[in-house]
């Protein structure tokens, strides 16, 4: 069961690892929206949203409903906000780690 997790745990980490599908979770932060909108906001073909759209689908990341002709997505889990909302305190105090190391005089 431990190597499933493991397993598991890695895919989903795959799905984060690209910028505009961390993008397109923010975006599903507020309200569900069309591949229409995601496609105009994220700035993507919509083959290429498609592709992505149909990733995080398999994984579970996720859901979509119909409405006419329209597909809506929103996030499957909302707790996934939690986990998205930590990491991004961790990296920007590991910035501000960073920044502080940095001499004054030498600081872009």
């Amino acid at each position: 069961m431990e190597d499933y997790i493991y397993t598991y745990h890695a895919e989903m980490c795959k799905v984060f690892s690209h910028p505009k599908r961390l993008e397109l979770i923010s975006l599903l932060r507020e309200k569900e929206m069309s591949v229409n909108e995601l496609s105009e906001k994220l700035g993507l073909t919509q083959a290429n949203l498609s592709q992505h759209l149909a990733m995080m689908r398999e994984r579970r990341i996720l859901v979509s409903r119909k409405e006419g002709s329209a597909v809506y997505y929103r996030i499957a889990n909302p707790r996934l906000f939690q986990a998205f909302d930590l990491l991004r305190e961790i990296l920007f105090e590991q910035i501000r780690h960073d920044a502080a190391l940095i001499p004054v005089g030498t600081r872009r």
